[in-house]
This record gives structure tokens, sequence and C-alpha cells, in this order.
């Protein structure tokens, strides 16, 4: 797996994804267990992590919550993530972390919190994002 440090290569694409998916998860300080299969699920489903060992997904998830928990781990992990990511994987990441969001069906002031600076580190479009969140909420309604 790729290294954690700024100062080192970038992280690959599927990490800076799956890292992604952990922060918003992680952001309440609550991993819920539907936030989890969220995230097993999308690298499971889509095209992107066609090439992705799931097998690496738990050893990813912890060492994205130890990075968490380091001095400074949120803000060197976002940039970490942007590094990581082609711009053309921004908006695909940012629609990720907000299906994990809402996976649980509740968000949180921390999750919201996530969001927004994820938004401002990948230099998201305001009307693009907006439509992104609206699909996650679409897609996670229950009854």
């Amino acid at each position: 797996m790729a290294s954690n440090n700024s100062s080192s290569a970038p992280m690959s694409h599927h990490t800076a994804l799956i890292y992604t998916m952990v922060m918003v998860s992680a952001a309440d300080s609550e991993m819920t267990d539907a936030e989890i299969m969220a995230i097993g699920e999308e690298v499971q489903r889509l095209p992107i992590f066609r090439d992705y060992d799931i097998a690496l997904l738990p050893q990813a998830a912890a060492a994205c919550a130890e990075f968490l928990n380091s001095e400074d781990g949120l803000d060197k992990l976002l940039a970490d993530v942007k590094t990581g990511l082609p711009k053309k994987l921004y908006e695909t990441a940012y629609a990720l972390a907000c299906d994990v969001a809402v996976a649980d069906g509740k968000l949180s002031q921390e999750e919201l919190r996530l969001l927004q600076l994820l938004r401002n580190v990948l230099e998201l479009d305001r009307l693009h994002s907006a439509a992104i969140e609206r699909g996650a909420r679409a897609r996670h309604a229950q009854l």
C-alpha cells in the first residue's frame, strides 16, 4: 500500500478513494455498521475498483484511522487524497463520501463539516456538489 506521508510518493487512487470514505465515516468518531457496509459495497460494486484487491480494504481502513489520529492527520490526509487522485476522480471521491455519510440514515455536524472540507480541498463547484449530495440522499432514502 502507498505511504500516507505527504513527502513521499502519492497514494494510489484506490487508497485515496477508500481514505475519503473512511474519513467521512470516522468524522463523528463512530463508524457505524451501515457505513462500514457501504464502504465495502462500493469497493465491490464500482468499476473504479475493478482492479483493487478487496482483501486490502481492512488494512487500508485501519491505516486511515491511524493516520487520522496523528497530529494534523486530517489536514495531511486531505492533502494526500487530493494528490493521490486524478482531477477527473474528484467528483467520484465526493460522491463516495456523500454515499457513506448518508448510509446510516443520519448526518452529523462532523460529517457535514468533513464534506465541506472535502469540497473545498478538491475545489468542487458548489452546484455540482449540491447535485451529488441530492443524489446520495435520493439513493439512500427510506420510508
